[in-house]
């Protein structure tokens, strides 16, 4: 008998719900892609109101590999910690597999540090740098 009544209440329960078959369409594709166009990216509220970059600077080094160089600044009053990553994109913006470990950085009050990247191969042509709260 509880069998029964269980196997009832989840027929019951998928003819609410309903059963959607096939796939579905991709919501905001096209809004939220930050990451996938611009070269500095703040990944969360905190950092947006604390971290900017007043300048990158790109270098195809002799071997074909790509530097970076970004002008980190602090726009507290206060010493913060945040994580800085990069990831290596082709000329179509589409990510090469060659993405550097997130790195803390730490940054006095209202101060500016330069941070590196070096493409590992001569793939990359663009590049997001991302800058995330540290934990």
């Amino acid at each position: 008998m509880k069998t029964i009544l269980s196997l009832s209440l989840l027929v019951a329960s998928l003819a609410f719900t309903g059963c959607h078959g096939g796939a579905y369409a991709a919501r905001n594709a096209q809004l939220y892609d930050l990451e996938n166009k611009a070269p500095f990216v703040l990944m969360d509220s905190m950092v947006q109101t604390s971290v900017t970059s007043s300048g990158i600077q790109r270098q195809t080094l002799d071997d074909g590999r790509l530097r970076v160089v970004a002008n980190v600044r602090n726009r507290e009053a206060r010493r913060i910690q945040v994580q800085i990553s990069c990831v290596f994109k082709d000329e179509n913006m589409v990510a090469t597999g060659d993405e550097t470990p997130w790195t803390n950085l730490i940054l006095t009050e209202s101060a500016q540090e330069a941070v590196e990247f070096v493409s590992q191969n001569n793939k990359a042509k663009n590049f997001t740098i991302r800058v995330r709260q540290a934990h």
